[in-house]
């Protein structure tokens, strides 16, 4: 298979945002997606530091998929100095970070570092599989049992990253594992303004759909944009063959990454922020926000009061449909009660105030007067008429109704 229909990266800056803030590549070995934090001044020059930095050291061929596992890491935890450096000469871009999911490819095996909401998948036999956690706090949320996947979608604090790669985080905490691969694979590397806005059964039709890689990605970024994309899109795509290499013809880099850096350019269209999100800026798309320890304070606390609204609204749904139901139930057993009639208690003919039948067990009936006329008197088809109950308006005509029994049991 061609190598430049095995992998293919993609990017755009989506409907909402000014800028590409996410940062691609797709190189020999190495792929990787980096989405700068949109809340941040310089996203963009976080995500194409990173992007720089790490390609530049992993992208090679190692002797073990450990030495990989450990370069990988040790690249994406070392280029957070790079974002140190830039912010020391650059004051204005203080508070900047950027997710990193990256990908080395070695042999029938695949090394991964990750850190932040950009996501691995690996697309095999039609299943596509999330391979990596996102490090938010709506994922800790649903990891501890406090809500589920479907409310973490539309949580209005998804975007809160509990770990991510910035200035201010020396030596941050890198997730890595080593999974294997097969021919047939496809690995996706994505930034969540694909994740955030097309669902895994959209994603995983384009991919069994599309084989060539550079269609798929196209492909996918268009789905996201048919979405609104309010958020910049990236994809990196990743094919397995029957060989080691899963190689673009020659590297790729998209996004931000892609653009020449040039900081006195980047600090003076962005202005100092005071505060975490873009504003009107950012339109609908919801900006990446670091959950620092004082913050992360106030959106646990937002989460306990906003559960406690959901268990009072629940409660009052709940006590609304008891009080319903009883209300019906009390309404409808008080009309059994003024209904009646005739029928017949085996031997006699009865006059029943209620309704035939019953309810779990319940009779809704109760003998209103026994008339002590003999069933045996009657005629077949007044007894039977009896047996099957006789509805009446009211006790008056079932006074009526027991009557005319009476005068033709009298006859015979």
């Amino acid at each position: 298979m061609d190598a430049r229909v095995l992998t293919a990266a993609g990017s755009d800056v989506g409907h909402v945002r000014s800028s590409n803030q996410d940062s691609g590549y797709a190189g020999t070995h190495l792929f990787m997606v980096a989405d700068g934090m949109g809340g941040h001044a310089g996203g963009d020059v976080a995500s194409s530091l990173a992007t720089q930095a790490i390609t530049a050291v992993a992208d090679e061929r190692f002797p073990t998929i450990e030495d990989a596992r450990t370069a990988l890491v040790d690249a994406i935890r070392n280029s957070a100095q790079e974002l140190t450096d830039a912010v020391r000469e650059h004051p204005d871009l203080q508070g900047m970070g950027t997710t990193v999911s990256a990908l080395i490819r070695h042999d029938s095996n695949v090394v991964i570092g990750h850190i932040g909401d950009s996501r691995v998948y690996r697309y095999r036999n039609d299943v596509l599989e999330q391979i990596t956690a996102d490090h938010t706090f709506v994922q800790k949320l649903v990891d501890t049992g406090r809500i589920t996947q479907a409310e973490a979608a539309v949580h209005p604090r998804r975007n809160v990253l509990m770990r991510v790669l910035g200035d201010f985080e020396p030596n941050p905490e890198i997730d890595s594992m080593v999974v294997e691969t097969e021919p047939g694979d496809r690995w996706l590397l994505c930034s969540d303004g694909l994740c955030g806005y097309v669902d895994d059964v959209a994603v995983a039709r384009i991919l069994k759909t599309h084989r060539d890689a550079s269609v798929a990605t196209d492909k996918l970024i268009q789905a996201a944009l048919d979405k609104g994309a309010p958020d910049n899109v990236t994809v990196v795509l990743v094919g397995v063959n029957e060989t080691s290499m899963s190689a673009a013809s020659k590297p790729i880099l998209v996004g931000a990454a892609s653009e020449p850096l040039i900081f006195d350019a980047v600090t003076k269209r962005i202005p100092l922020l005071s505060g975490r999100f873009m504003g009107s800026a950012a339109g609908n798309a919801l900006a990446e926000t670091f959950a620092t320890p004082d913050f992360l304070e106030t959106i646990i606390a937002e989460d306990k009061n906003r559960a406690m609204v959901r268990r009072v609204r629940w409660a009052t749904y709940l006590g609304i449909a008891l009080t319903a139901i009883v209300g019906f139930g009390l309404y409808g057993y008080f009309w059994t009660q003024s209904q009646f009639y005739v029928g017949s208690d085996q031997d006699s003919v009865v006059i029943f105030r209620g309704v035939s039948g019953d309810v779990a067990g319940i009779p809704l009936h109760a003998v209103e007067r026994d008339t002590d006329i003999p069933l045996a008197n009657l005629p077949q088809y007044l007894q039977q008429a009896v047996k099957m109950t006789i509805p009446v308006e009211n006790y008056d005509k079932a006074l009526e109704v027991v009557n005319r029994i009476k005068n033709v049991s009298s006859t015979q």
